[in-house]
């Protein structure tokens, strides 16, 4: 098995930087095409477990879009072959002292590159 392939890792760049975009402006449309329409996709949050596609969506649906602004410390995007991904960031948002993970599992389907597991979690900030 290759690991990142060059054009590959490319796609997936694209993809998650879609992904980001469309987070911190609260474009939920995007949002929900990007997570893999299924009941078997699922997203941990920092305040909730979300299984199913329609579970993720309605948590989008209902979120303010008040502080989504955030700013990523570390990204690591790793491509397995030509269908398979991760993606894992830390971030901080403004006025927090928490720093955030978040770590999401991308797979290629006919429809393009899609989040088939996510988990977004927060810890204190390690001392300077």
């Amino acid at each position: 098995m290759q690991i990142d392939i060059p054009e590959v890792k490319a796609e997936v760049e694209a993809a998650f930087d879609r992904y980001e975009a469309a987070l911190v402006s609260n474009d939920v449309p995007v949002l929900d095409e990007l997570f893999w329409e299924s009941p078997t996709t699922v997203r941990f949050g920092a305040g909730e477990n979300l299984f199913g596609a329609a579970e993720i969506a309605a948590f989008r649906a209902s979120r303010s879009p008040v502080g989504l602004q955030r700013d990523i410390l570390r990204r690591s995007i790793t491509t397995y072959g030509r269908d398979f991904a991760t993606a894992s960031i830390t971030f901080r948002r403004e006025g927090s002292a928490k720093v955030g993970r978040q770590q999401q599992s991308w797979v290629r389907f006919p429809e393009g590159w899609r989040v088939v597991a996510a988990h977004v979690s927060l810890i204190d900030a390690p001392a300077a």
